[in-house]
């Protein structure tokens, strides 16, 4: 008995010891990486609490997975968490052994991680994995998670190319020049137009020339936009009320061009000679490929435009030299020589907010979606489909996407500037108009003040006085006449 005993506990202690070195073998495994937390706070959970646990196999791209401290994160990571936590399952990420996503060979067996789904070595495969129909029928997929396209990846010196005659316009769109010429006009007629009015301008307006003619008026508010002083100078408040304001909004006129012209000079987007697929088929300076067994690559391959089979007869016909292993390596060369990537778009603009000297063409094609693969009739892709529309419909999936492609330089030159419209310089050219405003009053006011004194001192109408006043100065000769001649018979 205690023989029978002893025999059973050692076979149990035997057993478990076997147990314990099987499971830190996984865990020691290079391809089997702990997952991190969630952006949402959710962790996975443990199969203690009886979780069903799946196998999920993900390929490393940045920004949606990465090793970072031993741990995977990135996109991916974050919507895993978010899935399982809802879901309530546990899950065990391994990148894809062959580092593709999956294409179909010869002999009809997949590659990549479409591959180890239907070799069932994984449940789910989670990685910026493109919807296609190829894929479709021998794998099930969830509701995309991630729209996209296929589009051009450029290195900003090369795209370039020779700007317009007349960039300098650029910085302002034409509502706004239009607007400064109107401004411009306005202000010198207002200058010309208080400085006949104010007495302090001329003391003998009978006798002696205002300085402020209409062509000096012009040329002082042309001084004034290129930051020059000119004559002549002005001597009442009312006038230098006027000036003061006109100065005021030429310099924030001219800080603001100064800015919108240096960013559009850096950003360079405008003035790409590479719009379309089409210009890249065109030229002559860049080559051009794409991933080699990538969905992009099939998409060119099964098109009927004769614009994309152009594309892929290029690609086939050089396709050791410009077909790219990956997704990293497709960026590096881009950088280094002239070379032009045909990639997702959303992919794209991760690797321009990167890398400031890149540059994302602006036509896209091909809108396609990546979605989360599983094996058919898996019991997990429709709760998975579900899932992925709930965090959409929260706003969850949005925030991903902005916490993954935020932009670490300000290579947005073209879209955060841009030319200049009148709502964005309203508030400059309303302060303008209270100035212009302002200035006519004040010098109503000194004519005013002027005429009452004279009234007073020749005892007659304030009205009449004033009214002669501004006649004489704005050169109504008739009615200055005719003011004279009741004036000089009501002293007879």
């Amino acid at each position: 008995m205690d023989k029978g005993l002893h025999f059973t506990i050692c076979v149990v202690t035997t057993v478990l010891l076997l147990r314990e070195s099987s499971q830190a073998g996984e865990e020691n495994d290079p391809e089997v990486l702990a997952a991190p937390k969630s952006a949402f706070g959710l962790e996975s959970r443990g199969a203690a609490e009886g979780l069903p646990t799946l196998t999920v196999t993900t390929i490393l791209e940045d920004p949606y997975v990465m090793v970072r401290a031993a741990e995977l994160e990135g996109y991916c990571m974050d919507l895993l968490a978010a899935l399982a936590g809802m879901l309530r399952f546990q899950y065990r990420v391994k990148v894809v052994g062959d580092g593709q996503y999956g294409a179909a060979a010869a002999g009809g067996n997949w590659s990549g991680m479409i591959g180890e789904i239907l070799r069932r070595e994984a449940d789910l495969a989670v990685a910026p994995l493109t919807v296609t129909s190829a894929r479709e029928e021998v794998v099930s997929f969830t509701t995309p998670f991630l729209q996209t396209g296929i589009g051009i990846l450029l290195r900003k010196d090369v795209a370039s190319q020779d700007m317009s005659f007349f960039h300098f316009l650029s910085p302002f769109s034409k509502e706004t020049w239009t607007a400064l010429l109107f401004a411009y006009l306005l202000t010198c007629f207002c200058l010309f137009l208080v400085a006949r009015l104010s007495p302090c301008e001329w003391n003998e307006p009978k006798n002696e020339e205002n300085h402020f003619t209409f062509l000096n008026s012009l040329w002082f508010g042309a001084g004034a936009l290129a930051l020059q002083g000119a004559t002549p100078r002005p001597q009442a408040l009312s006038v230098r009320v006027v000036a003061v304001v006109w100065w005021l909004f030429t310099l924030a006129l001219l800080a603001a061009y100064i800015a919108n012209f240096t960013a559009l000079l850096s950003s360079g987007s405008e003035q790409l000679p590479i719009q379309t697929f089409e210009d890249l088929v065109k030229q002559r300076n860049l080559e051009f490929g794409t991933l080699e067994g990538s969905s992009t690559f099939y998409y060119f391959k099964n098109s009927k435009n004769p614009i994309h089979q152009m594309i892929y007869e290029y690609m086939e016909k050089r396709r050791e030299h410009v077909l790219v292993k990956t997704y990293q390596e497709a960026v590096q060369r881009v950088m280094d020589s002239n070379y032009a990537f045909i990639g997702e778009s959303i992919s794209q603009d991760l690797a321009a907010a990167r890398h400031c000297n890149l540059i994302r063409a602006p036509e896209v094609i091909g809108a396609r979606g990546f979605g989360i693969a599983t094996t058919q009739a898996s019991p997990w892709t429709k709760p998975l489909s579900i899932a992925v529309l709930k965090l959409r419909e929260s706003g969850d999936l949005d925030y991903l996407r902005n916490k993954w492609w935020e932009s670490s330089c300000l290579r947005q030159g073209r879209e955060r500037w841009g030319p200049l419209g009148p709502p964005a310089l309203g508030g400059l050219f309303l302060t303008l108009g209270i100035g212009l405003a302002l200035g006519l009053l004040a010098a109503l006011a000194e004519l005013s003040s002027s005429s009452r004194r004279a009234a007073a001192h020749a005892k007659k109408s304030c009205c009449s006085v004033f009214t002669e006043e501004i006649c004489t100065r704005l050169r109504i000769k008739g009615t200055a006449r005719q003011s004279q001649e009741t004036s000089g018979k009501a002293n007879a």
